[in-house]
């Protein structure tokens, strides 16, 4: 996989992540622990994405 696809991976996860959070907001009955477990994850997505962009501009040949 290349890394534009992998990065294209984690952001599809990362709004879907947002969309769930949201959905779960908006019930009353939402269970605050599974809020928090889904805000972690989407945490976690959001810092490996920044993570491998960081790593790709690092890495990318500069022309000078």
């Amino acid at each position: 996989m290349s890394l534009q696809s992998h990065l294209a991976e984690l952001e599809r996860k990362h709004q879907a992540l947002e969309r769930e959070i949201q959905s779960a907001l908006v019930h009353p009955s939402a269970d605050d622990l599974q809020v928090l477990e889904l805000k972690r994850r989407k945490l976690q997505l959001k810092d490996e994405i920044m993570r491998l962009r960081h790593a790709s501009l690092n890495a990318s040949p500069t022309i000078h």
